[in-house]
């Protein structure tokens, strides 16, 4: 699978465009320190650290406790599965949701139309 077949399923499995290329790098390099990543790829430090915060958030990220923090990616195949999980579970609640999701949204239109 070519690297852009790859960001491509991250990305519709819920990553960023970002975050797809900082997971892949960690998948591929290992454990990095924050600072190395954004310098490898000519990352805002800041940026980077929002970035990895939401991958750790979504779980295919973990980081070192100590004071200079490694990130480390979980497996690719363990990566895909969670994240298509995450999907499955989203879909499946906005499913079990659908008609109150409705009912709002109809009350919404119609209180907006009678304001103006």
């Amino acid at each position: 699978m070519s690297l852009e077949r790859v960001l491509k399923a991250l990305t519709k499995l819920g990553l960023s465009q970002r975050e797809a290329e900082v997971y892949i790098y960690l998948a591929t390099k290992g454990p990095q320190k924050a600072g190395n990543i954004a310098e490898t790829l000519n990352l805002n430090k800041q940026y980077l650290c929002f970035t990895l915060k939401s991958l750790k958030n979504k779980r295919v990220v973990n980081a070192t406790l100590e004071y200079s923090a490694q990130f480390s990616a979980l497996p690719f195949k363990k990566a895909l599965d969670l994240l298509a999980e995450t999907r499955r579970k989203e879909a499946q609640h906005i499913e079990e949701n659908k008609e109150e999701i409705i009912a709002n949204w109809r009350s919404m239109i119609s209180k907006n139309t009678i304001n103006q």
